[in-house]
């Protein structure tokens, strides 16, 4: 029995016949692919053709999701890098004023 869902990318679908939840990350419609993204964090395309045969009921995002390889905390550790940065810069431009 297929339930007719078209995919859309942000939305989170489950596969009820393999109970595997992911998100479609983006639609092509020139090359008819779509991208998914699993709970697992891989990654694969599917055609339209396969896509029509999927058993899918659309889902809420799973608990705990983080987007899967990407670890916020990095996010948050460059930014303190480059405010490292930009402060030292502002040193060496103190110590080119005291020459003057």
């Amino acid at each position: 029995m297929s339930r007719d869902h078209n995919p859309v990318p942000g939305k989170w679908y489950e596969n009820l016949e393999d109970g595997e939840v992911f998100q479609v990350l983006s639609v092509d419609e020139d090359s008819e692919l779509i991208e998914l993204q699993y709970e697992d964090g891989d990654v694969e395309e599917v055609d339209h053709e396969t896509w029509q045969e999927l058993d899918l009921n659309l889902t809420e995002e799973p608990e705990g999701w983080t987007g899967g390889d990407d670890d916020p905390d990095d996010d948050e550790d460059d930014w303190d890098d480059d405010e490292d940065e930009d402060e030292d810069e502002d040193d060496e431009d103190l110590d080119d004023r005291d020459d003057y």
